[in-house]
């Protein structure tokens, strides 16, 4: 079965910077999934992977432009702590270069931290990628056709994709 909208994609991939060292992996892990066609990844990899199947290897360079966008800088804002996701659970992990997730509008931001006080977080509002030139190495795992449910949710469920409390 080839990768096409409305399917359900699992691949495995690894990042890193271009002509350095690797940044993330997902092989230590469950494959990550995504519905395809419905915006869950960046464009840039959801066109390089239309057409592929079970097995399909292959190597997408991504620009900022196409991956995070460029570093803005004075880009650190104060947040309060409980704008974060699972604030709860990290608040007493919280300090200076911990990567977190601020829920917003459009949904989970990522962010770094730069300073926590007792109520609020000064974050670098940048993307931890953002202005870097990324290499993904994708290696697909599965192609299945999406449930009902997932294609009325917009999202993959299952390991690796979307979990409904």
């Amino acid at each position: 079965m080839q990768i096409s909208a409305d399917k359900v994609v699992s691949f495995h991939y690894r990042l890193n910077e271009t002509g350095g060292e690797q940044l993330e992996t997902s092989y230590d892990a469950d494959p990550t999934l995504y519905l395809h066609g419905h915006n869950n990844l960046l464009p840039v990899l959801e066109s390089a992977l239309e057409g592929k199947a079970k097995g399909d290897k292959v190597t997408v360079s991504v620009t900022p432009e196409q991956g995070y966008g460029e570093r803005k800088e004075g880009a650190v804002q104060r947040i309060p702590i409980k704008h974060l996701l699972d604030h709860e659970k990290i608040k007493n992990k919280l300090k200076p270069g911990v990567k977190v997730a601020v829920n917003t509008q459009q949904g989970p931001w990522e962010a770094i931290v730069l300073k926590v006080g007792k109520f609020n977080v000064d974050i670098d509002s940048n993307h931890p990628l953002a202005g870097k030139n990324l290499e993904f190495e994708l290696e697909v795992v599965d192609v299945r056709d999406a449930s009902e449910e997932e294609l009325a949710h917009g999202h993959a469920h299952g390991a690796g994709g979307h979990h409904h409390d």
